[in-house]
């Protein structure tokens, strides 16, 4: 396969805090930090922290102060709900969105909002899920896992022979937009589709997704639409600590939130409860005000950049390491894409004769390299990926002073560039033709 590269500086490499840090090695020299562990997190724009900056002296209390900061606080924060839902194309009409700390946060929530007491109730999540998005739902529903293939991806004739197979009794088929171990993006909108035909609704984790490509809540096709969207900040350039959930607000117009007080009541007595109306009934307390600042920042950012070259960009960066990584002899990488296939920037691999953790370890000593290396919140899928049998693991319940299995984990951002990657590159291939030396 003949790929060719425009091996460029990022053009977006300025728009990011901290990019030319310089962190000291092991042997006390100093090397500009490489970050390659954007899908744990991400470090904020530039324009978020101006933002932040600008809107400080403004800060106040929200809704129900008279103050003039006050005021002007409530309207940027309920402004930021419109901006998020234009993001995602979500419907003003039907959806509403409930501000929370991350996106495990808003699927805990979703999970405890869609729960009825129905113990038939079944949620269809996949082998390829972020803990996340399965021990939620685990205590309050029937789950079951779509399975994936021999590459790790998601099978569609699986999905609808479960559909099939709990006849009527899906509640949600909760989906993973795209995978933080494989980067493999799934067809939300054809998952979404073979869910409505079976009565099923769809939510989609869009921690790994939204960050890298455009999402579209509300296609032509209405059986395309997708009916609950999560998020983070803190992986899309704004970490302050501010998660996403989208929803119809007929989700959350019934029963009462899992956490309730200041700002989720209309009127209190001793007696009864009249609930404030969604949003509001499900933001308790005091909310994080600059976390939203941060997101709307972060989003206003990557809007004018266009998602779509963001994407572009991004795959060059992927494409171009995948080709790297498979010419190293002794590098096993655990993600298959063909040219053209969706996908995001993560690339899974192990240096054979190397335990992930010290791979990870020798990259950042020597180079000032930051990966990711484990299992990633996702211990069924690497298990699945890395062929590990439930007699396997069963050892490792039983024996925590043994190391456990894992992978390294690259994850690009849009500030990283070539150069970066080759630094990366030269390092694994002397560390492949002498791995003695390194350990």
């Amino acid at each position: 396969m003949n790929l060719s590269f425009k091996l460029s500086r990022s053009n977006y490499r300025n728009l990011v805090i901290g990019t030319d840090t310089k962190i000291p090695l092991k042997n006390g020299q100093y090397t500009t930090a490489i970050n390659f562990d954007n899908a744990a997190s991400t470090p904020p724009f530039v324009s978020v922290m101006e933002e932040i900056n600008h809107f400080a002296s403004m800060y106040s209390s929200i809704h129900r102060g008279t103050g003039y900061k006050s005021q002007f606080s409530s309207k940027v924060f309920e402004e930021a709900r419109s901006i998020v839902l234009k993001f995602v194309n979500a419907d003003p009409s039907r959806d509403t969105i409930i501000f929370v700390k991350n996106t495990t946060e808003a699927i805990n929530k979703l999970s405890y909002r869609l729960w009825d007491g129905n113990k038939r109730s079944v949620i269809l999540s996949t082998w390829m899920e972020h803990h996340s998005n399965d021990l939620p739902w685990r205590n309050k529903f029937q789950v079951d896992y779509v399975q994936t293939d021999s590459s790790g991806k998601l099978s569609l004739e699986d999905l609808e022979s479960r559909l099939i197979k709990h006849k009527g009794n899906v509640k949600l088929v909760t989906v993973t937009g795209a995978s933080n171990v494989t980067g493999y993006v799934n067809p939300i909108h054809k998952i979404a589709e073979l869910a409505h035909r079976y009565q099923a609704k769809i939510h989609v984790d869009g921690a790994q997704l939204v960050p890298h490509n455009s999402v579209n809540m509300n296609p032509k096709n209405p059986l395309q639409s997708i009916d609950y969207l999560t998020f983070s900040g803190h992986k899309m350039y704004a970490p302050f600590g501010t998660g996403v959930l989208i929803g119809p607000q007929e989700t959350f117009k019934k029963g009462i939130s899992e956490y309730v007080g200041g700002g989720t009541a209309e009127t209190v007595t001793h007696d009864w409860v009249v609930w404030e109306p969604p949003p509001h009934n499900e933001e308790a307390g005091t909310p994080n005000l600059m976390g939203v600042v941060a997101l709307t920042a972060a989003i206003k950012t990557l809007t004018t950049l266009g998602m779509k070259n963001i994407d572009q960009y991004e795959n060059q960066l992927t494409n171009y390491a995948n080709s790297k990584l498979r010419s190293i002899p002794g590098i096993t990488v655990y993600s298959h894409t063909t040219p053209g296939e969706p996908r995001i920037g993560v690339i899974p691999f192990n240096v054979n004769g190397i335990a992930h953790e010290q791979a990870a370890a020798i990259l950042s000593n020597q180079a000032g390299i930051a990966v990711r290396t484990g299992c990633f919140c996702t211990q069924p899928y690497i298990q699945r990926l890395l062929s590990i049998s439930p007699r396997q693991m069963d050892l490792y319940r039983k024996r925590r002073d043994i190391s456990r299995p894992g992978v390294v984990r690259l994850s690009f951002g849009l500030y990283n560039d070539f150069s970066e990657i080759d630094v990366l590159m030269q390092l694994l291939e002397r560390i492949s033709k002498h791995p003695t030396s390194y350990i």
